[in-house]
Formats: structure tokens, sequence, C-alpha cells
């Protein structure tokens, strides 16, 4: 039974925040971990992932992803409880929603069961997921089959950690969206050895937003919820800035 969210994150806090980083990032240390996480499939390739990810085409980016046997792609979500409750309450309103990166579209059903009114699209470099209250396209957030300002809202949970051109694909949700651009992420600092494929590390609110290109007066609500980021863009011109969801930004 693969473990929740709230689980791993705390495992991750553990290991990333108590244990001493020459320890820490050490391979020996490690690797019983990603035997279990990998379920003693390719260790010696997941481990020199960041190495190895700089050099994929397209196709081979996704062709590991197709292939990857790791605890994590087998639970339903990568969404703690309290981040879908938030997104939930941010798209009260709205009326067509985008989940980029939405896997096999558990959100997506959430939403749908939350308000059946809701039009719902969903994409994902998977070849095809079994669609459920929403409609869904095969798509890379690099170049998003979507015309501009096509969806008031869009969501994009734990997808831009492992994408390759992070600036490119926020350039591509900001161009899709209308009205308000929901991200979820990782609160993680950056070691070498991670058991999460992840290829961009935002330990802070200022490394998020500069990592991203985000402006501080875009920025609607950004907070931890135990160990993931919940980041709100308003799209709309001179958006306020919610100071006590913010506190101190760049």
């Amino acid at each position: 039974m693969p473990m929740k969210r709230e689980v791993t994150n705390v495992i991750r806090t553990i290991l990333d925040e108590w244990v001493p980083p020459v320890i820490r990032d050490s391979r020996l240390f490690m690797w019983p971990f990603f035997c279990l996480a990998y379920r003693f499939h390719n260790i010696r390739e997941v481990m020199q992932f960041k190495d190895r990810v700089c050099n994929f085409t397209e196709e081979e980016y996704e062709d590991f992803y197709a292939n990857l046997n790791s605890l994590s792609r087998h639970r339903q979500t990568d969404l703690t409880e309290r981040s879908i409750e938030a997104i939930l309450r941010e798209c009260e309103g709205a009326s067509q929603v985008l989940d980029a990166g939405c896997s096999a579209g558990y959100l997506l059903k959430r939403m749908h069961q939350h308000n059946p009114a809701l039009t719902l699209s969903g994409c994902d470099v998977l070849p095809s997921v079994e669609e459920n209250g929403f409609s869904y396209r095969k798509n890379n957030l690099t170049h998003l089959d979507y015309a501009d300002n096509a969806f008031d809202t869009v969501t994009c949970c734990h997808t831009l950690e492992h994408v390759l051109d992070l600036r490119q694909c926020v350039a591509e949700l900001r161009r899709v969206t209308a009205r308000k651009l929901i991200i979820v992420v990782p609160r993680q600092r950056y070691y070498f050895y991670t058991l999460d494929e992840h290829i961009h590390f935002f330990p802070s609110k200022e490394q998020l937003l500069l990592q991203m290109g985000f402006q501080a007066n875009e920025v609607k609500r950004l907070e931890n919820l135990a160990g993931d980021w919940l980041l709100v863009i308003d799209m709309c011109a001179d958006a306020p800035v919610d100071v006590s969801k913010t506190g101190s930004l760049p």
C-alpha cells in the first residue's frame, strides 16, 4: 500500500533537515531508501537521474516516466488532503478548469464531485487516461495544445519540480490562464539523491518566485501547507497582494 503524501512529507523532512548533509547526500546512506522506493528496479539508473535527465530528449523523458516503477507512482495522488481542500476553495466561482500535469486525474475527479457544473480538462505526458467527469489530452507542458486564456482557472500540482524547462512551462501556464493560476510544489531543499525524480527545488518563498519568474504583485496567496507550497497567482491586472498570506517577498 503506497504511503500517503502526509507520511512521505514527514519522512522527507526528517531526512533533509535532521540528517547531516554529508551523510544525507551519501550514495551509501541513500541506497537502501532507493531500493525500497523503487522496488529494487533500476536502482543505479534512478540514483543518477539528475545527471541523466539533462541529456534526455522529449521522447526519452516521456518514456522514463511511462516506465517508472516507484511507490509514489502507485498512489492516487501526490497532494495532501489540506492542499486538495485549499484548491477546491480557490476554484469556487470558476467555470472552466484545466489541471496541467493531471496524472491519472485524481484532483479532477475530486473537483467534479465537489462541483459537477465545472467544465474540467486535464493533460499529461501519459498516453491515455480514463476520463471520468473531465476531458483529457496527451500534452507536454512546454507547448500546451490550448488557446490563449482558454481556462479561467488552471491548476498544476507536483509537476513543475519535474519539468526540464521550468520557465517555458510557466509561460505556457500563464498563456492559457485567464484569471487564476494555482500551483503546488514541494517545499524541499536540494540534494543530489532524492527519492522523487525532482529537478527543481524550492526551499523558500523567495526561491520559488525567483525560479518561476513571478513578481510579488502577482501573488494572491503563498503558504506552506504541511511540507508543500500552495501558490495562487491572480492573472488580472493590478492584482492585490494578500500580505497576510505571502509574508515577506522580494
